[in-house]
């Protein structure tokens, strides 16, 4: 169970996805960028040149090491690259939560919180 301490500070949303999916919840206020030295920024976007090791660093430093960010938006195309990443991971901060982009529809079957809910129905 999750304590209120566990969420207390975690007022930030993190992105993972393709440029249009950034570039609009960028749009939308969600950017930030820590302060010197580290300067570390809540979203990363993903191209057709992007390794999979680079997707599953960022969102390892989103869930496990960042302890200021609350959800984590993840592309669903962009997920299936690191899908056993996202499987696995059982916290409950941050929340991540598969988006569908402009290109790549949203697939109700792939995604891992849908799937985990209906293991709880019995479904």
């Amino acid at each position: 169970m999750a304590s209120q301490a566990d969420s207390k500070d975690r007022q930030f949303l993190a992105v993972i996805g393709d440029e249009d999916s950034v570039t609009g919840l960028l749009l939308a206020g969600i950017g930030h960028v820590t302060a010197p030295p580290d300067n570390q920024k809540n979203f990363l976007v993903v191209d057709s040149k992007t390794d999979n090791a680079t997707i599953e660093a960022t969102f390892e430093k989103f869930t496990a090491e960042r302890k200021d960010i609350g959800i984590v938006l993840i592309n669903q195309h962009v997920a299936d690259r690191i899908r056993h990443r996202v499987d696995t991971y059982t916290a409950a901060f941050p929340a991540v939560l598969e988006i569908p982009s402009k290109d790549h529809p949203y697939d109700p079957e792939k995604d891992s919180v849908l799937r985990r809910v209906r293991r709880l129905f019995g479904e």
